[in-house]
């Protein structure tokens, strides 16, 4: 009989979010595998969980699914989690999730944390419907998946790195239009989380006169 592949969500930040359900199903598995052992292994010592890690990572995870999978056959219940939210949330996880389906092994993905839904719920912005982009293309195609965006009239989601986030809101200007309406929020459940709402400009110009540090989140509206 094969075992249980399950999707466990780790904490954006606060490790107060980490639910009891993940804690347990971490300590019952038979391995868990992480982006970083090293980031993970502070996590699992928190929770007292002792259990082998084995590193599966975007550089390693087409390699490693095929040894996961006959794992799983064998009847082994192996965790995937990530350095901070929920597997395959932009984050390795789907290839390994198409692989169960494939091979029709039982998967569970616990609920838990993912940075953008706070965002969304904070933003102001309409989510009742909603667009999620992830991060965007780095060079190639990045301004062809602008424009497409642009022409959506649901609220975006975007993931963004501090070290970008100036040049995103400009390309977000320029595609979108000056009237564009976005929230900003960056630290998420930690101790300097900070939301920042309003036009396109308003937002550069926060940008531009802060030292905006963490992962960042852009929940973006021009059809408002």
């Amino acid at each position: 009989m094969s075992g249980i592949l399950y999707f466990v969500p780790t904490p954006v930040g606060n490790l107060e979010d980490m639910t009891f359900r993940a804690v347990n199903v971490l300590k019952d598995v038979d391995y868990i595998l992480c982006e970083d052992t090293r980031t993970s292994g502070i996590l699992l010592k928190h929770f007292e969980i002792s259990k082998p890690l084995k590193s599966y990572h975007l550089h390693n995870e087409h390699q490693a699914t095929e040894k996961v999978i006959t794992d799983l056959k064998n009847g082994q219940n192996i965790a995937l989690i990530t350095d901070a939210g929920t597997p395959g949330i932009s984050d390795p996880g789907y290839l390994l999730a198409k692989a169960g389906s494939d091979h029709d092994i039982e998967m569970i993905c616990l609920p838990g944390a993912t940075a953008f839904v706070p965002a969304l719920v904070v933003s102001g912005l309409p989510n009742n419907e909603f667009l999620f982009a992830g991060f965007l293309p780095q060079k190639k195609g990045r301004q062809t998946k602008l424009k497409q965006l642009a022409e959506e009239k649901k609220t975006i989601v975007l993931y963004e790195s501090p070290h970008k986030i100036n040049t995103t809101l400009e390309q977000i200007k320029e595609f979108f239009g000056e009237e564009t309406k976005v929230s900003l929020s960056r630290e998420i459940s930690k101790k300097f989380e900070e939301t920042k709402r309003g036009t396109i400009n308003e937002l550069i110009e926060f940008s531009k006169t802060k030292t905006l540090k963490g992962e960042i989140v852009l929940i973006v509206n021009n059809a408002i």
